[in-house]
């Protein structure tokens, strides 16, 4: 049986309510909420006050139909990801008090092009794309209709804004500091697509040609493995190489996912830190677990994304001279790597 006399939904203030709670015009109550220059510390706190008690929430929809959002939008490829997850962190901390907010776009089960297309489509103020496809032209495409960082990647445009780690030179900190421990069978486990195209100059396929140039140099044969981007994925490849009839002494995972995936392909083989030395990249949090205690390079995600949102906002103030960062990596040398164990 219906009960007819339950309450429905309350009706959701307007901005001619405000208006009328506060005894302004509604161009007034749209001048407070913009931020418009001219308007008075008392008007400010009138209409501040009059949104309050009618729990008044501005229509970001019609805000977007005006040209006037406030929302910056982020792609996000894999929701898995910690590193990513510090990269968001980072950029939401810049944000805080700026008025804006951060709308996320996962793009693991899409191509990224299409969910920048789809944050595009909703009008934000800003992007920031990260780790999306090489493909400059597409990017600057896209930037010229909303201010665009590409975080991760290392191309140039006059449109769109860079930040990056520097991944030869951490990739190259990770080989130093094996090679140095003694080991010569290092494996390195990236994801199919860099070890499948060569031309590529995004992180995973610039740590990969260092890794092959370092291995050569010291008169080694390159060992590469590929996996998907998940740490099951990752699990798979690595009890591939551990079965080999002469497996590696120490594996370097492309970034700290794959690690852990490394990680425990490594103990369920009944092995330690002393049978097998693992290295991984980004330095997420896990990874400073006394259990795991994983050597990884730290390139400092956080600031990253802070960076990246700091550059929205100041091409949104005006700037239009594109600019370029570059992270500089530590290795952070861990438990998980341990001098190769002789014959």
């Amino acid at each position: 049986m219906t009960d007819e006399t339950a309450p429905g939904p309350l009706r959701a203030a307007t901005l001619a309510d405000v208006a009328r709670e506060a005894g302004v015009s509604p161009a007034a109550v749209s001048k407070v909420i913009r931020g418009a220059y001219g308007v008075s510390d008392a008007m400010r706190e009138r209409v501040g006050a009059a949104i309050e008690r009618l729990d008044y929430r501005p229509r970001t929809a019609a805000r977007a139909m005006r040209g006037t959002t406030t929302t910056l939008g982020i792609t996000v490829p894999q929701l898995g990801n910690e590193f990513f997850t510090a990269v968001v962190r980072g950029a939401v901390s810049a944000l805080d008090g700026t008025g804006f907010d951060v709308i996320l776009a996962p793009s693991e089960f899409a191509s990224s092009l299409q969910a920048l297309e789809s944050l595009l489509d909703r009008q934000v103020a800003g992007i920031v794309a990260i780790a999306p496809p090489a493909d400059t032209a597409r990017l600057d495409r896209l930037a010229r209709h909303a201010p665009l960082v590409q975080l991760g990647g290392h191309e140039y445009s006059e449109h769109f804004d860079t930040v990056a780690g520097d991944d030869r030179a951490g990739a190259q900190l990770v080989l130093d500091h094996l090679l140095g421990l003694g080991h010569r069978r290092i494996a390195h486990l990236t994801h199919a697509y860099a070890a499948e195209d060569g031309s590529r100059i995004d992180p995973h396929s610039q740590r990969l040609s260092t890794y092959a140039a370092a291995m050569r140099g010291a008169g080694l044969d390159p060992l590469v493995a590929q996996s998907g981007a998940s740490e099951e994925s990752a699990y798979r490849a690595a009890l591939e190489l551990l079965d080999r009839e002469a497996p590696p002494t120490a594996i370097f995972a492309a970034n700290d996912t794959l690690a852990l995936g490394v990680l425990r392909a490594v103990a369920e083989r009944g092995l330690t830190a002393a049978d097998v030395s693992v290295a991984g990249y980004d330095d997420i949090d896990i990874a400073r677990h006394p259990l795991l205690d994983l050597t990884t390079v730290d390139q400092r995600g956080e600031e990253m994304g802070g960076v990246a949102a700091t550059m929205l906002l100041e091409r949104l103030g005006g700037r239009t001279v594109s600019r370029r960062f570059r992270s500089e990596p530590a290795l952070m040398v861990r438990g998980s790597t341990r001098r190769v164990r002789e014959p």
